[in-house]
């Protein structure tokens, strides 16, 4: 799960004028709980109870379901009694083997794939191969700054060769992965932490509990309003840091999520020039264009991988995509700072 969306969406759960709404005269209060423990990021969640017990409660049983979520989902560690994509990727003697795995597994990479097709192969699960090579070499010069260096287009091309999603064989009634080609490996990034927000979430939901905020590492899902009806406001950050202007757009959410891919927080310098962890997988380079990508809607998940996608293609293509998806809208922040909207984005603008 290295590859961490930047904290371009941060959720404002603050109340200006009133701190509680107990204090306010309503019979909630808000509390407010962190974690640094899930997906290589941080996690915050609100939510208004009546008592921090009652708090306490769904709040643990969030980050339970997100522990949960993440152990399975990590490429990176195995544990002992679980198979995860970690387990799913590994080779022995040489060739993938066949993996029975948990259904929330198998639910996650249908809907990558499905991702996929809808994004004609913007976001790709099996372009483990080619984005392993990039993180060595940022990993190398955030270490040693000074010796950072670029992947040759040779070794990138090499392993584009073994990215092909079809390889990557799901039977669901089985429950069971397997991928036919030992070159080809899994990397989740731009899907695995909204899924599972997203399944959090409606676990929330099916339950009858509202007026909670679940933000990890800027993936902002809201469940219901605040308890006393009003939207939640979330902040899509400014890509121009030195700005006096921290946010770009105040959005008044409520069910909805909103989630963004940015180019201006996570990256490595060689020769002068920034190179960002959001590989285009027609260049085998990090895309260009743009700043940031922000997607609200109803689904986490289909934020997280839809930003990521949008981000690799060419604005008039990813506007096409957008407007014609339901409940779905966009907003571009150009390479020159202007900005872009899909038809439908002005509605969740705070005070609109």
């Amino acid at each position: 799960m290295k590859k961490i969306k930047s904290f371009s969406v941060i959720l404002l759960c603050f109340l200006m004028l009133c701190p509680a709404l107990y204090s306010c005269g309503e019979k909630k209060e808000k509390f407010t709980a962190y974690s640094l423990d899930y997906f290589d990021t941080a996690t915050t969640i609100v939510g208004y109870e009546e008592n921090k017990e009652d708090f306490d409660r769904v709040s643990s049983e969030i980050l339970s379901q997100l522990s949960e979520y993440h152990r399975l989902y990590t490429i990176y560690h195995r544990f002992d009694g679980m198979e995860n994509l970690c387990t799913v990727n590994e080779l022995t003697d040489g060739v993938h083997r066949e993996v029975t795995v948990d259904k929330r597994i198998i639910d996650m990479l249908l809907f990558a794939k499905e991702m996929y097709r809808r994004t004609d192969g913007k976001v790709n699960i099996a372009l483990g191969s080619v984005l392993s090579i990039w993180h060595d070499y940022r990993t190398a010069g955030l270490d040693q700054p000074k010796d950072a260096s670029l992947p040759t287009l040779e070794e990138l091309l090499d392993a584009s060769e073994h990215t092909d999603i079809d390889c990557v064989i799901i039977d669901e009634q089985a429950s069971t992965v397997y991928i036919s080609d030992p070159r080809v490996t899994l990397d989740v990034g731009a899907v695995a932490k909204g899924y599972a927000v997203e399944m959090v979430a409606r676990s929330l939901e099916e339950k009858g509990i509202s007026g909670y905020v679940i933000n990890v590492g800027g993936n902002v899902r809201t469940v219901g309003a605040k308890s006393n009806g009003e939207k939640w406001i979330a902040g899509i950050e400014n890509p121009d840091t030195d700005s006096d202007e921290p946010y770009r757009k105040y959005l008044a959410l409520a069910g909805e999520s909103v989630v963004t891919s940015g180019s201006y927080q996570r990256y490595y310098t060689v020769d002068g020039k920034n190179y960002h962890h959001i590989i285009n997988p027609d260049t085998l380079f990090p895309a260009e264009g743009y700043l940031s990508v922000s997607v609200v809607g109803k689904s986490s998940a289909m934020g997280d991988a839809l930003s990521t996608a949008l981000f690799c293609m060419p604005f008039e293509e990813g506007l096409a995509l957008v407007e014609s998806l339901s409940e779905t809208e966009a907003m571009w922040i150009m390479s020159d700072g202007t900005e872009k909207t899909s038809s439908g984005f002005s509605r969740f603008v705070d005070g609109n």
